[in-house]
């Protein structure tokens, strides 16, 4: 039977690597300054998490044991100071790719909020534990921000087009 711990700890740095990928390309053709912006702080965030989840993979790999998260990881947050004005969100919802690009980027988030969570539920270690309830946090983050983005943009298109039934 393969070992869960470091199965869940590849398929995590897979799911960051293709989540820096998708950003990587937002960013590279998105038309829209704070798009681009937003997506490429997406891009050193996952950075660091595949750095993060490296380590704890030579650690597991080494002698199956899960290192503590540094003391300024533990505390970080994630998209500290962005902010997008009113301008910008109408700006991304007159741009299909953006507006499809964070819809895309939601659903990613959702899939690394419930690996890291299950997992988070499962362990026993209680390093493992504090690991991806970190990253379940961060994650979590950041499907937050897309989410109320969107949700935004939505009104804004419905109200631009006059889809409200009343």
């Amino acid at each position: 039977m393969a070992d869960a711990a470091l199965e869940i700890l590849k398929e995590a740095i897979l799911l960051e690597r293709r989540g820096r990928a998708f950003c990587q390309k937002v960013a590279a053709q998105a038309q829209n300054e704070a798009v681009r912006e937003f997506f490429e702080t997406m891009v050193a965030e996952e950075n660091h998490h595949m750095h993060i989840l490296t380590e704890q993979l030579k650690s597991y790999q080494t002698d199956q044991t899960f290192a503590s998260l540094s003391e300024g990881d533990a505390q970080s947050q994630p998209l500290p100071d962005l902010v997008l004005s009113d301008e910008v969100k109408k700006q991304i919802a007159a741009a299909d790719f953006e507006a499809a690009a964070i819809s895309a980027a939601m659903l990613m988030e959702e899939r690394a909020v419930k690996l890291y969570g299950d997992r988070a539920a499962a362990t026993a270690d209680d390093q493992e534990k504090a690991l991806y309830q970190w990253l379940t946090d961060w994650e979590k983050g950041h499907l937050a921000f897309l989410s109320n983005l969107d949700q935004e943009l939505k009104s804004a298109i419905w109200n631009d087009n006059q889809f409200w039934p009343f």
